[in-house]
């Protein structure tokens, strides 16, 4: 297969684009066009559906096979371009880390303060995103790993369990629960994190397990946001308890009480792209992760 169309392919594919594509190449769109037709004649298969004027591009059946296929070639093709020139031993490179925002903010930096000191040379870089996003980043391989509340929803991300972050409903310290708590719960106005971040994901599984509904909700961008405006009184929410402790310390946020605190917890996972091996920033990284 001729490896100069497979990639011009793929970065049609990516782009969704031939004139996006051919500028990303530095090349001419006729080349694009022409790069495709041969890789279908060679193929002996109609890869993208081509568009109206005006309409996105799709991807036959079999162009979707070989996008998947192609993106782990270059994924394979740039790990073995970081991997040469890492071999200095960590002398220089890059790092991108990519994370939620409670681990970037919470959890993440004394990880970060010990790795930048034992390697003062590797640029490292902290992309903050929610747990789907985060997924397209890897699969993208614009991040070398990840650490997510969520679990991977995409066959070729590989999780492994970091630790366990203890999570509590509060509520504005003003506010009042009855004798019946599930009952008054599901009254209760939510606030909630967005489609795609993990703590959304989790927070509705545990209140689903106790029987809680928060059919009266809205959605907020950040967990910060989220305390906040909880402790204006604006409703409840379920929320990491490294986020709230500034405000439950102030009295402005009263947490209820568990009789098993240890089923309020959300796993954190470290991710990372199963057909593009590690760099050895990566794997040294990882390594601190695990080695508390």
């Amino acid at each position: 297969m001729n490896l100069h169309a497979l990639r011009v392919f793929y970065t049609v594919a990516k782009l969704g684009s031939f004139s996006g594509a051919a500028e990303a190449l530095f090349i001419s769109q006729p080349a694009v066009s022409k790069a495709l037709k041969e890789l279908e004649y060679q193929l002996n298969i109609l890869l993208i559906e081509r568009a109206s004027k005006g309409k996105k591009l799709t991807l036959s059946e079999g162009g979707q096979a070989l996008y998947d296929h192609a993106r782990s070639i270059f994924a394979i093709e740039k790990a073995a371009v970081d991997d040469i020139k890492s071999r200095t031993g960590l002398k220089r490179g890059t790092l991108v880390i990519g994370t939620s925002t409670t681990i970037a903010s919470y959890w993440l930096p004394p990880y970060l303060a010990k790795f930048c000191a034992q390697y003062p040379h590797i640029k490292v870089e902290v992309q903050v995103a929610n747990t789907a996003q985060i997924e397209h980043a890897l699969l993208e391989c614009t991040i070398d790993l990840a650490l997510v509340e969520g679990t991977p929803t995409e066959p070729h991300i590989i999780s492994k369990h970091w630790q366990n972050d203890l999570m509590s409903v509060v509520i504005p310290s003003n506010f009042k629960p009855t004798k019946n708590l599930k009952a008054w719960l599901n009254k209760q106005f939510w606030l909630l994190r967005e489609p795609g971040s993990g703590t959304l994901e989790m927070s509705v599984k545990l209140l689903a397990e106790h029987g809680v509904q928060a059919e009266q909700s809205m959605q907020l961008g950040s967990n910060e946001a989220i305390a906040r405006a909880v402790a204006q009184g604006m409703g409840v929410a379920l929320l990491p308890n490294v986020v709230t402790e500034d405000l439950v310390q102030l009295g402005k946020l009263t947490r209820l009480s568990q009789k098993s605190n240890e089923q309020l917890s959300r796993p954190l996972y470290q991710l990372h792209y199963k057909d593009r091996p590690s760099s050895h920033a990566a794997q040294a990284f990882e390594k601190s992760l695990f080695s508390e």
